[in-house]
């Protein structure tokens, strides 16, 4: 262009429309963004406090065809619209603005218009998507609930359009023979996984989160996971002599005792401190057979919630567990329970024993082979098998070894190296476990 011939004014006014387009796209990105992320029991809860806009957002997120798809004609009008409009009202006088630069003329024109598509769709990038976006994924529930009543009264006025559209890609859905609706839930690994987060960034405590993790492990575990077994198990002897039942009852150990006839396998009922107690301030005999009460049987994989309610309902809170074929276990109490949840109290623990898990100062763990599996594989970050076979730490280690170790044998799995550091016949006690690499 002859630098005699005057410059246009530039179109200033049409650069603010561009950008108030630009900046509308944002809100359709941020919306949709916000609808699709937002967690449904925290808009719930939003609006059972009475939150404008909540229970809106609940009805959206619910059909996201038909909101997807109002979204998507608001975004794609929106960005036929800015490009347009952008090349048609800015790219003659940029072009002109490049002919005064040097830029010669016969491509002057196509490469001012080239270069507002570009700042277009950089603009358009940075303001109507990445920024928008990134505010609904920091606070999704209340922008939700903002954006909620405008996307409604949206999809109703683009009612004929959104029904085409989400027909459409329903169509293609059933032709590839896919489901549209997806089931979501949260998983056991991912509410860990959830747990732990909030752990490392503050929100709960180390005990809370500890506490939280056995609760949801809990529901998870058969009954054989938390019972006491049975070469562990106090009892007393019904045939036994007097004297031989006076002085076991005199060192009873703890408050509630299975009685059997001859052997831990013939147990036949529970007695309780308290009715040893009533029975000799009444002056009666301490017949245990008499003092003894029923105790509920339950099978060693039923869940360990399922046993609790067993426990509640029994007569005594002690439960007897069997297997498949009927054999003797071990017992189930409300104690194993809270032991499998918080851990075990040293009360609980005999004197001199050392507790199921020891953090020493180079990191490793000294572990006993008692100690529950899964309770280790959470120490360990360990990932265990689903369907697995055995409860203990010891039957981890015979589950890879597959035979009986001796003491110095070790292994690795999945970055640990596991040491057998004593063994208690042919049980093993203990077990040294250390990085992989150290």
């Amino acid at each position: 262009m002859p630098p005699d011939i005057p410059l246009q004014p530039f179109p200033w006014i049409d650069c603010v429309i561009i950008i108030a387009l630009v900046a509308l796209n944002g809100v359709f990105a941020m919306s949709e963004l916000a609808i699709v992320s937002s967690r449904k029991p925290r808009l719930e809860a939003m609006a059972r406090a009475g939150r404008r806009g909540a229970r809106r957002a609940l009805d959206l997120a619910a059909d996201p065809g038909k909101f997807l798809s109002t979204v998507q004609i608001g975004i794609t009008l929106i960005g036929i619209l800015a490009g347009a409009y952008s090349g048609a009202s800015l790219g003659g006088p940029v072009g002109e603005r490049l002919a005064r630069l040097g830029v010669p003329a016969r491509i002057a024109g196509e490469a001012g218009f080239g270069l507002v598509i570009v700042l277009t769709t950089y603009v358009s990038l940075i303001i109507g998507e990445l920024v928008p976006k990134q505010f609904a994924l920091r606070s999704p529930e209340p922008i939700a609930a903002i954006v909620a009543a405008p996307m409604h009264w949206l999809s109703r006025v683009t009612a004929p359009l959104v029904w085409l559209l989400d027909r459409s890609s329903a169509l293609i859905f059933r032709l590839f023979r896919i489901r549209r609706e997806s089931e979501t839930h949260v998983t056991a690994e991912e509410l860990h996984l959830i747990v732990a987060e909030a752990s490392n960034a503050g929100v709960i405590e180390e005990s809370e989160r500890a506490i939280i993790s056995g609760v949801v492990r809990l529901a998870d575990r058969p009954v054989r996971e938390v019972m006491t077994p049975r070469t562990e198990i106090e009892w007393i002897d019904a045939t036994a002599d007097p004297a031989a039942i006076a002085e076991r009852l005199r060192a009873m150990p703890h408050s509630r005792m299975p009685v059997a006839e001859g052997s831990v396998d013939a147990i036949f009922g529970v007695v309780q401190a308290r009715d040893i107690v009533a029975a000799l301030l009444a002056g009666e005999a301490t017949d245990v057979r008499a003092l003894a009460r029923p105790a509920p049987i339950v099978p060693d994989q039923m869940d360990a919630m399922n046993a609790l309610e067993t426990l509640r309902e029994a007569a005594v809170p002690m439960a007897l567990v069997h297997d498949e074929y009927g054999h003797f276990e071990g017992v189930v109490t409300p104690a194993d329970l809270l032991a499998a949840i918080g851990g075990v109290f040293a009360s609980d623990r005999e004197e001199g024993t050392d507790p199921p898990f020891v953090e020493r100062e180079d990191g490793s763990w000294l572990i006993s082979g008692s100690a529950a599996a899964d309770m280790m594989a959470d120490r360990l970050a360990l990932p265990l098998p689903e369907d697995r076979d055995y409860a203990t730490c010891a039957g981890f280690a015979l589950s890879v070894l597959k035979h009986l170790p001796t003491v110095g044998e070790s292994f690795v799995e999945d970055g640990w190296r596991f040491e057998i550091v004593d063994m208690d016949g042919r049980k093993i006690d203990k077990m040294l476990a250390s990085r992989a690499g150290d």
